[in-house]
């Protein structure tokens, strides 16, 4: 566990040593309720708030994120336990998603035209959908609390948010800082429930909540399309990922190292988009294995603070144990173990970078989101069909894609059943993107000029004034 709970609060702990580092008030149900009327009250307000004006409070956002990067990426690390370079990068793109939104907050569209028998106009206008339930993960607690927060703010919703317990104090910086910069009282709250379900069914049970945007496994979004169905609630769902990374024959080895390091290893492996199944060519296979267990040996574990770490503890025990378990078994199935797989005695919960090789193509790993350092590694050959082998999950969030030949590499992304592809590179998330799935790894999607979509209703008008 990386809390500690009693009547009155979360005691959240450093996942690098167990100790304590902080601690929010307990949300009971009652509490969460409020916080739904809180936000009811101050939607009418705030809706009709200029679009200028919410686009103003949002660049302020952004510009308060960026004076206190150094405070909240240490926050991040402490509750969360990932290196400081990963958390320096996450607040920077955390603060992204408040200038991106603060810019589509003044570029809300409508439409006028003439209807084709030429009877009347058409006059479509956009209206926000209410008030907003924001649930975000404990992996990245800035940058997915503001993907939801930024868009939402900007379409005139109002927002109720229910972080992670693992790390909480993030999320109620976050709103923090909103305050800080201008927002009015209602607009955002943050709520920390446990058990989370009764709180979270009763906020989707609230007649004034339209929608739920929810980042987090496959299993708990299905429970929660179920939850939404009485009530017919807009939702935006960012579920699991299974990415595969493909390595034609052609691929440069440099260019692909460099791609799968970042793929894999961005955040501990603790990504819905990370590098998750490696599949690549028997051709290069031998010099690319070799390299990449070569370059993840490498890689610095400890603390997050600590100078020159590049890979922290993973967020909670129970978190390790099943990674470790997943490689343990593997290894047993006949996968070759060629660097970490072992835990490492001493306090805090960390798990050293991984590399496994000839994992069969039906291994149960391939199977599972592994969420953590560890790259599995799978041969194909040039009578492999490495689409049928890529596509063979219900997972379809993220994909990657390294060949010499653009045109090779296009005809694979155009094979991917996935939402997100990175072609020769291991980087792809960006706030000026659509992030979103295939399949059974989301709804909807986040970020873009289409994220601000999933909190606006769409009002047609017949008109006639000749």
């Amino acid at each position: 566990m990386n809390q500690q709970i009693d009547d009155a609060q979360i005691d959240v702990l450093d996942p690098a040593t167990g100790d304590v580092v902080g601690a929010v008030e307990l949300a009971t149900v009652d509490n969460c309720i409020d916080a739904v009327e809180r936000a009811a009250a101050a939607l009418e307000s705030w809706r009709q708030t200029a679009p200028r004006e919410r686009a103003e409070l949002l660049r302020a956002a952004f510009e308060l994120m960026q004076e206190r990067k150094q405070e909240l990426a240490r926050l991040v690390v402490s509750e969360n336990g990932k290196a400081l370079p990963d958390a320096l990068g996450e607040i920077d793109y955390a603060a992204e998603f408040f200038r991106w939104f603060a810019e589509e907050a003044v570029r809300i569209g409508g439409e006028l035209r003439v209807a084709p028998n030429g009877d009347k106009r058409i006059m479509v206008t956009k209206h926000p959908i209410g008030v907003s339930l924001l649930i975000t993960p404990w992996n990245f607690p800035a940058a997915m609390a503001t993907r939801k927060l930024a868009p939402a703010l900007a379409a005139g919703c109002t927002t109720v948010v229910k972080p992670a317990s693992e790390t909480p104090l993030t999320a109620v910086a976050i709103a923090q800082l909103l305050a800080d910069a201008g927002f009015p009282d209602g607009v955002v709250q943050v709520v920390c429930p446990r058990p989370t379900g009764p709180a979270v069914r009763a906020m989707m049970d609230h007649p004034a909540t339209r929608a739920i945007s929810f980042t987090g496994s496959t299993e708990v979004g299905a429970q929660l399309l179920g939850q939404a169905a009485p009530r017919v609630l807009r939702c935006s769902m960012e579920l699991g990922g299974n990415a595969p990374f493909i390595v034609h024959a052609d691929a440069d080895l440099d260019v692909a190292l460099d791609a799968a390091m970042v793929a894999k290893m961005r955040n501990g492996g603790a990504s819905c988009i990370a590098a998750n199944r490696f599949y690549v060519h028997d051709a290069i296979r031998g010099p690319f294995v070799e390299a990449l267990a070569e370059r993840m040996a490498a890689l610095p574990v400890g603390a997050g603070l600590e100078p020159g770490v590049a890979v922290g503890p993973m967020v909670s025990q129970g978190e390790r144990d099943r990674v470790a378990t997943l490689v343990d078994a593997a290894v047993t199935r006949g996968a070759a173990l060629l660097c970490g797989g072992t835990v490492p005695e001493g306090p805090g919960w960390f798990y050293p970078p991984t590399v496994l090789d000839d994992v069969s193509p039906d291994d149960e790993l391939l199977a599972t989101e592994i969420f953590g350092p560890v790259a599995a590694i799978t041969g194909f050959g040039d009578g492999d069909d490495v689409l049928a082998l890529a596509n063979a999950t219900e997972d379809g969030l993220a994909g990657y894609v390294c060949a010499g030949d653009l045109a090779r590499a296009l005809r694979t992304v155009d094979g991917l059943d996935v939402g997100i592809v990175g072609v020769n590179r291991g980087f792809v998330s960006d706030p000026a993107a659509p992030f979103g799935g295939f399949k059974a790894s989301g709804l909807g999607r986040e970020g873009g000029h289409e994220g601000i979509e999933e909190f606006l209703e769409t009002k047609y008008v017949a008109v006639d004034w000749s």
